[in-house]
C-alpha cells in the first residue's frame, strides 16, 4: 500500500463503501442559624477557602452526631448547590466535570460527603464515577449477577452500594453523576474463566492483550463474540438500575501496544484470530472465490498470483472474488492476468481486515449503549484523538474508529497531549472538531491540576484558557482526575487511612 494518489483515492472510496453503504451496526440494540461565609466564587466557580472550610467544619460536627450541625450542614450543601448551578450557567464552560475512582474504604461514614463537597468546591457540576475497571464492578456483592467480582469484597459490607450512595450524595449537591465504564477491556479476572476463553481477542502471533500490554491487567475481548456481548449488556443493565445521569464508555478499542508494535502493518498484528470475529469476517464474502481468498489471506498474511489463478480454475463459473464493499473494475478478470490483479486484491483484503476489526468496535458501542438509549440516559464515548490514524502504510494499533461513532452520543476526546504547553492539547481538540458533524456534543477531557503544572502538562487554568480561545463553542470540559487534584486524600482512601 503506497501513498500514490490513485491508491489514496481508492482507499477513500473503499472506506466510504465499506462503512457508509455496506456495513451496518448491529440492531441489538430552612434557616441557617448563623450567617455562613459567602461563597465568593472565582471565574471557574471555585468556592472561597472560607466557604469550603466552614462546610467541612460543619460536616465533621455532623459526623459526631450534633443535630444542629447536621441541619446547618445540609442547608449549606443545598444553598451551595443552587449557587453552583447559577455560576455554571453564567460561566464557560457550562459543564465542568471531574473523573473519580471510588475505593472499598469509601464506605466509611462521611467519606462520600467529603469527596462530593471537594468536587463542588472546585466548581464542578458533573462527576464521572468509575464503575467498571480492572475486571471488577462497583456493585454490592449481594446484588451482582455479572461475570465480574465486586469492587467491595470487605467482610460485612456485602450490601454496600457505593454507586447508589455516590449518585444520591452527588445530586444533593447539584452534581450530575455519570457511570464511567471500561468497554472492550474486560480485565484480568475475565481471563480466569475457562468458560470465556473463546471470547478473548487474539492476534496472529498467538497472543492475547495480557501479554502485549505492560501492566498485565488489560484483557480485551473479541467484540463479535456473543458471550462477551451478553456479559457486557447485563453489566450495563445492572449499573443503570442505579439510575445514573449518564453513561460513559471508555476503552472502546483494541490494545495499545508499544514501539514498532504500536502500528499495525500486517494481518498478524490485528486481533482477528478468535472464533467469532473470523466467522463474521468469512460471512462478508459474497462468492466462493472471495471466501477462499479471505481464508488464505488470513492464514498466510498475503495472497499470491498463484492463489488467484488457482481460484480461477476452482470456480470457473464465478467472476472476480467478491466481499462486502468490493466493487471490482468492470471486466477486470477477462482483461488482466492474475499477476496484474494480485496487488490490488491484496491491498483490498488488508483494507477489509482492518475495516472488519473496526466495525466490531462500532457494533459493540451500539450494543453497550442500547440499554441507556431505551431509558433516555445520555451516553458518551471516550477516545484518543489519534486512535483512528493511519501511520505510513499501517494503522494505529488501537483501531479506534471514533470518527464513525454515532453523533447521537457525546464525544469525549482525551486531549492528553504532553508538550510542555497547551498547543498540542488544542491541536488534538481541533482534529476532533474538524471531523464532527453539526450537533455532535464534544466534551474534551483534560489531564492536569489547578494552580500548577503536573507531568509536564500546564495547569488546568492554562489549558482551559487556550481551549476557550480556540473553541468557545464547546459547552463542556472534563478534568482527569480527582486523584491528581487530591493525591494525598486519594492515597489515604485507598488504604483506609483517616486524617
Amino acid at each position: 500500500m503506497s501513498n500514490h494518489p490513485l491508491n489514496v483515492a481508492r482507499s477513500r472510496l473503499f472506506w466510504q463503501r465499506l462503512f457508509a453503504v455496506v456495513f451496518t451496526s448491529s440492531s441489538l440494540l430552612p434557616n441557617l442559624g448563623s450567617e455562613p461565609a459567602r461563597a465568593q466564587v472565582t471565574q471557574y466557580c471555585h468556592l472561597s477557602a472560607a466557604a469550603a472550610q466552614e462546610k467541612e467544619t460543619l460536616r465533621l460536627s455532623a459526623l459526631k452526631g450534633k443535630q444542629d450541625a447536621q441541619t446547618r450542614y445540609q442547608n449549606l450543601v443545598k444553598k451551595q448547590a443552587q449557587e453552583l448551578q447559577k455560576c455554571r450557567a453564567q460561566t464557560w464552560p457550562q459543564i465542568q466535570a471531574l473523573w473519580l475512582r471510588l475505593y472499598p474504604c469509601d464506605i466509611q461514614p462521611g467519606t462520600i460527603d467529603q469527596i462530593m463537597d471537594r468536587i463542588v468546591n472546585r466548581g464542578y457540576n458533573q462527576v464521572y464515577i468509575e464503575v467498571f475497571y480492572d475486571g471488577q464492578v462497583l456493585l454490592p456483592a449481594t446484588a451482582n449477577p455479572t461475570a465480574w467480582p465486586s469492587v467491595i469484597r470487605t467482610p460485612g459490607a456485602e450490601n454496600a452500594d457505593l454507586l447508589a450512595t455516590a449518585i444520591q450524595k452527588g445530586r444533593q449537591r447539584g452534581l450530575k453523576v455519570y457511570a464511567w465504564m471500561f468497554t472492550t477491556n474486560f480485565g484480568y479476572t475475565y481471563a480466569q474463566r475457562r468458560d470465556r476463553e473463546d471470547a478473548i481477542a487474539r492476534n496472529g502471533k498467538g497472543q492475547t492483550s495480557l501479554y502485549v500490554v505492560d501492566n498485565g491487567s488489560q484483557l480485551f475481548i473479541d467484540p463479535y463474540n456473543p458471550q462477551a456481548k451478553r456479559d457486557y449488556y447485563q453489566l450495563v443493565q445492572e449499573v443503570l438500575r442505579r439510575r445514573p445521569d449518564g453513561l460513559l464508555l471508555d476503552y472502546v478499542r483494541y490494545p495499545r501496544q508499544a514501539g514498532s508494535d504500536s502500528i499495525a502493518t500486517k494481518v498478524s498484528d490485528l486481533w482477528l484470530f478468535s472464533p467469532a470475529i473470523q466467522e463474521a469476517l468469512f460471512k462478508r464474502a459474497q462468492n466462493y472465490k472471495g471466501l477462499d481468498l479471505i481464508r488464505r489471506f488470513l492464514r498466510k498474511g498475503y495472497v499470491t498470483a498463484g492463489d488467484i489463478a488457482e481460484l480461477d480454475k476452482l470456480y470457473p463459473q464465478e467472476g472476480e472474488p467478491l466481499w462486502q464493499g468490493r466493487i471490482p473494475p468492470p471486466g477486470q478478470k477477462s482483461i488482466l492476468p492474475a499477476t496484474d490483479r494480485q496487488p490490488l486484491l491484496q491491498w483490498e483484503l488488508w483494507q477489509l481486515a482492518v475495516a472488519h476489526a473496526m466495525q466490531g468496535i462500532l457494533d459493540f458501542v451500539t450494543i453497550a449503549s442500547y440499554p441507556a438509549k431505551k431509558q433516555n440516559i445520555p451516553t458518551g464515548v471516550v477516545f484518543f484523538p489519534d486512535g483512528n490514524q493511519t501511520v505510513g502504510q499501517g494503522y494505529d494499533s488501537r483501531l479506534q474508529p471514533w470518527d464513525r461513532f454515532p453523533t447521537t452520543l457525546q464525544w469525549h476526546p482525551m486531549a492528553y497531549g504532553n508538550c510542555g504547553n497547551a498547543s498540542c492539547i488544542v491541536a488534538q481538540v481541533q482534529r476532533v472538531l474538524s471531523m464532527t458533524k453539526p450537533g455532535t456534543q464534544v466534551i474534551p477531557a483534560l489531564a492536569g491540576k489547578w494552580g500548577g503544572s503536573i507531568s509536564n502538562r500546564p495547569s488546568l487554568e492554562a489549558q482551559m484558557q487556550a481551549l476557550r480561545q480556540y473553541a468557545p463553542q464547546l459547552k463542556g470540559v472534563s478534568h482527569f482526575a480527582y486523584s491528581w487534584q487530591y493525591p494525598q486524600n486519594d492515597n489515604d482512601r485507598k488504604f483506609c487511612r483517616t486524617r
